[in-house]
């Protein structure tokens, strides 16, 4: 009797708890919805200062990525489209006086959204009103930034990382010969360098060729921008970096990288004199995301006809994936629901991907097509990454924008699976046995080696892929097969170059692309509507609680919480883990930071 009281008591226990948590975390919900839809706007005080810091992940589209569950009031993750609309606003607003760029956490983004971010600046500055920069310690990515700056500040101690591009590449060959995994590896195209570090121990000449050719190129683009900015050749830049020249604060100043060594203090001393301010005075700072919050972008709800504008950045996944990324059956229904949409004259695609499922990439191709067939102009907008699969989907438009850094092509496939017989059999002592009912009823698997008729079935199926790939792109830039084959094979370009061979038709940014599309279209006044649309996240928090969502997001932003700057090549093995079937998938990702 005694301990059923006990149990019952602790039941009893247990549901009041949950009650109490429950009724504390809906005050909170209530809160938090109360105070997010009292009003949408945020007050921008006068004689203000837009603090400006990137040093997380930038995604084009706001909110587009895993959101934290407990952002509850609504502040949103900007996309670089919104940035740009901020910092153009910036600059005519009144009570903005100038920019502060904080650049302690580097730049996380790539370098076709940096340059754009970095163009906005620019633009700003045009207004008259001051760009002050100012770092601890300057990484590549954060001193790009900071050279649209008209003054730069460095710390007494810190520097300037100016050394140049590098792609590093890990290679796991060895490694797995000592455990006993042996690779089986299927490929079309030479330069489809995304299993040489599971085959071999080092690039190849012809993918060392190809890291070179995109290299040099963007890197000579970067140093041309901060010369342009600080009054330096070319030459003479890349000669600093050559030399490791910048070694101290004193040195990046002496050099013309920099304009004054100090402190915090010193940039907000210097910025309040700007402003007629008082050294005692305070300066009233307001960050770009609840900047973006203080005004409404301007939407001419009177125009009958719309552009869609669909973003398609990330890894492309086979029936599901994580937010920021192309799940197939998502897009195929949203471009399904936009073809159907008799207001919309035209798509403009965002891509930012380095590709991923070749299924899911022609699922989403198809769609585009039958998007085309039915009418409407489609206008392809590169970001940083236009790769592979994230060409496949790209291919078929009517007219394709790149960037000048974006990294396209890699037309290429390939599928890979492990070989663990000699693991299990030889280290573990693990040993298998089946009973089949025909020759290849066991399928292939990592426990078994793989027959030599397995080998050719894959490798053909591969190779028919690639061949589909090969048609999809002759198609849709009407060129032959085979010259298509020539720039192809998994070589991935530069925007200028893919230009000059035929793979893009202009370079130019988003706004180009748009304007593109509503010429196509033959449509002067129109509204843009965007796709995928987000839930709030607010939204997304109840959904998660009573189970009508999923944890994604609290377990991502845990492991991004945890794992810090190194989240991001997590995300990326956890990609790769997920793999299935034929690949149509980059086998970098740059990172110039």
């Amino acid at each position: 009797m005694n301990q059923f009281l006990k149990n019952v008591f602790a039941s009893c226990l247990g549901v009041g708890l949950a009650f109490v948590l429950l009724f504390v975390i809906g005050i909170f919900v209530v809160g938090a919805m109360a105070g997010s839809s009292a009003e949408d706007t945020v007050a921008v005080e006068k004689n203000s200062v837009l603090k400006l810091s990137f040093g997380k992940p930038i995604p084009e589209q706001t909110n587009n990525v895993e959101m934290s569950p407990f952002n509850l009031m609504g502040q949103d993750v900007l996309g670089l489209e919104d940035i740009e609309a901020a910092l153009e606003h910036a600059a005519s607003d009144d009570k903005i006086k100038g920019i502060y760029l904080d650049l302690d956490n580097g730049l996380g983004t790539g370098l076709a959204s940096a340059a754009t971010i970095r163009e906005a600046i620019l633009k700003f500055r045009e207004s008259g009103k001051f760009v002050v920069a100012n770092s601890k310690y300057y990484s590549q990515g954060g001193y790009y930034l900071a050279s649209a700056a008209d003054r730069v500040y460095i710390n007494p101690l810190g520097t300037i990382d100016f050394h140049g591009f590098s792609a590093m590449i890990p290679f796991f060959k060895d490694m797995l010969d000592r455990v006993g995994i042996r690779m089986e590896v299927f490929y079309a195209g030479d330069f489809k360098s995304a299993t040489e570090p599971y085959r071999l121990n080092e690039m190849t000449p012809k993918n060392r060729l190809q890291m070179r050719e995109f290299l040099e190129p963007v890197y000579i683009n970067f140093l041309a921008d901060i010369g342009k900015s600080r009054g330096k050749e070319v030459g003479e830049l890349r000669k600093m970096a050559d030399g490791l020249k910048v070694r101290s604060a004193d040195d990046a100043v002496a050099l013309g990288l920099a304009d004054q060594v100090g402190y915090v203090d010193d940039a907000i001393a210097d910025m309040k004199k700007r402003m007629g301010l008082k050294p005692e005075d305070k300066i009233n700072v307001v960050g770009l995301e609840d900047y973006a919050m203080s005004f409404k972008k301007k939407k001419d709800y009177s125009a009958k006809d719309k552009i869609a504008l669909v973003y398609a950045e990330g890894i492309i996944n086979m029936n599901d994936g994580e937010k920021g990324s192309i799940v197939d059956d998502e897009y195929v229904k949203l471009l399904r629901d936009i073809r159907q949409d008799e207001k919309i004259k035209a798509i403009v695609v965002r891509v930012n991907s380095p590709g991923g499922s070749a299924i899911a990439s022609e699922n989403i191709w198809r769609e585009l097509s039958l998007a085309k067939v039915s009418g409407k102009k489609i206008v392809v907008s590169m970001g940083d990454y236009a790769a592979s699969g994230g060409y496949y989907i790209a291919c078929m438009a009517d007219k394709i924008v790149a960037e000048p850094n974006t990294l396209t092509g890699s037309i290429g496939v390939y599928s890979m699976m492990p070989n663990m017989t000699k693991l299990f059999d030889e280290k573990l002592g693990i040993h298998w046995d089946t009973v089949k009912t025909t020759r290849y009823s066991t399928g292939v698997n990592p426990f078994y080696d793989i027959a030599p008729e397995e080998q050719n079935y894959l490798q053909q199926s591969t190779q028919a892929m690639y061949e589909t790939f090969l048609k999809r792109v002759a198609d849709g830039r009407k060129m032959t097969r085979d010259s298509v084959h020539q720039i192809a094979q998994g070589r991935v370009w530069v925007g200028p170059k893919a230009k000059e061979i035929g793979l893009v038709d202009e370079i130019g940014d988003l706004d180009r692309a748009m304007e593109i599309a509503a010429d196509l279209a033959g449509i002067k006044k129109y509204r843009v509507s965007e796709y995928p649309a987000h839930k709030e996240p607010l939204q997304e928090f109840i959904e998660e609680l009573t189970g009508q969502g999923d944890d994604k997001g609290i377990r991502s932003k845990a492991l991004e919480s945890e794992l810090g700057q190194f989240y991001p090549h997590y995300r990326e093995l956890k990609s790769w883990l997920k793999m299935e079937g034929v690949q149509a998938r980059l086998p970098v990702i740059i990172n110039f930071n």
